[in-house]
């Protein structure tokens, strides 16, 4: 019985320490991630100019007159540091959690959000990027490990081209794989292309060009039948300070089934800092 008792530790001792060995792994593919898109940075970008934008539709041409800064460097790649609450649930029983998350973002490239969540006895941490989704209870039980597939590849691209219209709008400047359209006198229509994907973003904005949501049909299976369809996602943008010659919204709050009934905000943060990292060279 002792040496039973004895193996079943041993045992359990293993899974334990090979499950950490596991998350850190996990870890370290996020690092070397957020390495690869910071490299993608430019060292020495163009600075933006009015002429840039003279021939974009009306609102296009108000949202980034009031995003940049004349004379800033366009930097595309920001690291973006967030708290707030992230949805667990649905519109009537929503679970929300606090959280804190740091995300590299660089479109049309790719994006790491690394995230822990959750108080008390509860606590998850993990991340998502165009490759993967993996989250883990306590840092050492694995929940969720998705990714890998072309539906994936499509959701995360959807996500990441959105985020880049308000988080780094140099980013979607007209040029190679990036176009836009008008859609009304408030709304203006931005569709990335690359590497095979295309996703169109709408962004609506004030008077003064400041964007006030941003909306596009998405590639998820967030839905009953969890099955892979185009369905409505969007947020809402407010607060918006300047960092580096970008004025940015730091609160947004952004869901699923976005202005429909059925909308559910999953993800309301704060920003507490954007910054443009130059990559080790």
């Amino acid at each position: 019985m002792r040496i039973a008792l004895i193996s079943i530790l041993i045992l359990a001792a293993a899974l334990v320490a090979g499950l950490a060995l596991w998350r850190q792994f996990d870890k370290r593919a996020d690092r070397a991630e957020m390495e690869r898109l910071i490299a993608a940075q430019p060292s020495d970008p163009a600075r933006f100019t009015p002429e840039m934008v003279a021939d974009l539709p009306e609102p296009a041409r108000r949202f980034f007159s009031f995003a940049i800064a004349e004379g800033t460097p366009l930097f595309t790649v920001a690291r973006i540091e967030m708290e707030g609450q992230f949805g667990m649930g649905d519109a009537a029983a929503p679970g929300y959690m606090p959280m804190h998350a740091t995300q590299v973002l660089a479109a049309p490239d790719g994006f790491v959000w690394a995230m822990s969540a959750g108080a008390g006895a509860f606590r998850m941490s993990g991340s998502d990027s165009g490759s993967w989704t993996r989250f883990w209870l306590y840092g050492v039980v694995p929940v969720a490990r998705l990714g890998g597939n072309p539906d994936h590849r499509r959701a995360a691209f959807g996500r990441y081209v959105a985020e880049a219209v308000f988080w780094t709008p140099a980013a979607v400047l007209p040029g190679p794989g990036v176009t836009w359209a008008p859609v009304s006198d408030d709304t203006a229509r931005v569709t990335m292309r690359h590497d095979g994907l295309e996703q169109s973003v709408e962004v609506t904005v004030a008077a003064d060009g400041r964007p006030l949501q941003v909306s596009f049909q998405r590639w998820s299976d967030a839905n009953p039948e969890k099955v892979y369809r185009l369905q409505p996602f969007g947020g809402y943008l407010s607060e918006f300070r300047e960092f580096g010659g970008f004025t940015l919204p730091t609160h947004v709050e952004a869901g699923n089934m976005f202005e429909t009934e059925d909308y559910f905000p999953f993800f309301i943060v704060d920003i507490t800092d954007i910054s443009f990292p130059q990559p080790d060279r």
